[in-house]
């Protein structure tokens, strides 16, 4: 498995799990849970923050807590 931010761009995944002392419940109040689809849509020109498409909402994150939610690459 893989986390959010070894997304490639466009690239898409399903969660699987993650850390809930570390993902803050914002994210999980926005439907960041295991199950649901995240697809990566944009990087900023630093690398940080990412971009991702979540249940229809689009969410700028931080690498640092997108690394620790993991999920399984959707093939396209």
């Amino acid at each position: 498995m893989i986390s959010i931010a070894d997304l490639k761009k466009g690239q898409k995944g399903v969660i699987k799990n993650f850390d809930s002392d570390t993902v803050p419940i914002k994210l999980v109040e926005l439907g960041c849970l295991p199950g649901n689809q995240v697809e990566l849509i944009k990087i900023a020109p630093l690398n940080d923050p990412i971009y991702i498409n979540l249940n229809g909402s689009r969410i700028a994150i931080r690498r640092s807590v997108a690394s620790k939610i993991h999920l399984e690459v959707v093939k396209s």
